[in-house]
C-alpha cells in the first residue's frame, strides 16, 4: 500500500511538473498542489483514453493512465483551473 501511494505521488509530481512546464502562463503552486495536479490529470487522462479508444464490449470505468496521459490530462485539468480562476480575480 504505501509503495502504491509512493508511486503515485512521484507520477503525480512528474506530470504535474510537464503540465506546469508546457502550459504557459505563471502557475503559482506547491509541490503539494502540482502533485495533486498529476494525480487528477491521470484520472482525467484515464477517462479520456477509456471513451476514446475502449469498445463498448470492454468493461468501461476511470482507471489511471500512463506517463502521457498522465500529462494530457494534467494539461487539460491546468487549462481549465486557469480559466475558473481567471474569471473570479475579474472584477469591474
Amino acid at each position: 500500500m504505501l509503495g502504491f501511494i509512493l508511486g503515485l505521488s512521484i507520477i503525480g509530481l512528474i506530470a504535474g511538473a510537464l503540465a506546469r512546464l508546457l502550459v504557459p502562463g505563471r502557475d503559482p503552486m506547491g509541490i503539494g498542489a502540482t502533485i495533486v495536479l498529476g494525480i487528477i490529470g491521470s484520472f482525467v487522462g484515464g477517462f479520456l483514453a477509456d471513451v476514446l479508444f475502449r469498445s463498448n464490449s470492454q468493461d468501461k470505468g476511470i482507471h489511471p493512465m500512463g506517463l502521457v496521459g498522465s500529462v494530457i490530462g494534467a494539461i487539460i485539468v491546468l487549462l481549465i483551473y486557469n480559466a475558473v480562476s481567471h474569471r473570479r480575480g475579474v472584477r469591474v
